[in-house]
């Protein structure tokens, strides 16, 4: 038997963190993992616009790691459940940085500021990039009265550089060039 996507217990405005404490769907943590399966969707939207395999597989092993760092931000570190998640690792951070290494090299330096834009894909990206922003800013807040892993912390903003340069990149692609904020 299946079980029923409702299940009604957080009809009272409360839920269920990994471990079984209930918090306001408002609660820190909530506005944390939220966001950052927020930006898990917004990656989905941009590998459906994408065809280059090598960026597929990127981002697919990123939404990968954020499944991880929800599970992590879902469940109190008290947790018996916490110890049996997957943690993140330098391995995950030196990915997002070898990434940004590569897609850098074709790229002409920056020495503006560049507004979001310059085709679908680059939008998205970039919308992929602010919600990630967003995340850590929680993900900051948070650790204010909960300890969060600072490898969560460091993955985050690493992931956020890694839509600005993949932005940028896949603009390359597309020979569209940078537009440049003018004040």
């Amino acid at each position: 038997m299946a079980f029923k996507i409702y299940t009604k217990t957080g009809d009272g405005g409360e839920t269920s963190l990994f471990g079984g404490e209930k918090v306001k769907k408002y609660h820190q943590r909530v506005e944390s993992y939220g966001a950052v399966d927020e930006l898990n969707s917004h990656i989905g939207l941009l590998i459906a616009q994408t065809q280059e395999v090598n960026l597929i597989n990127s981002l697919q092993k990123i939404q990968r790691t954020l499944f991880n760092v929800g599970s992590l931000l879902a469940t109190p570190q008290s947790s018996d459940f916490y110890q049996k998640l997957e943690t993140i690792t330098e391995n995950e951070i030196n990915f997002l940085e070898t990434e940004i290494d590569w897609m850098e090299e074709p790229l002409p330096e920056l020495t503006q500021f560049i507004l979001p834009g310059g085709s679908v894909r680059t939008a998205q990206t970039h919308i992929c990039r602010t919600v990630c922003r967003r995340a850590e800013r929680n993900i900051v807040l948070l650790n204010e009265n909960e300890k969060i892993e600072k490898s969560i912390i460091i993955f985050m903003n690493r992931c956020s550089d890694y839509f600005f340069v993949l932005s940028r990149y896949i603009g390359h692609l597309e020979n569209k060039t940078d537009v440049f904020w003018k004040p």
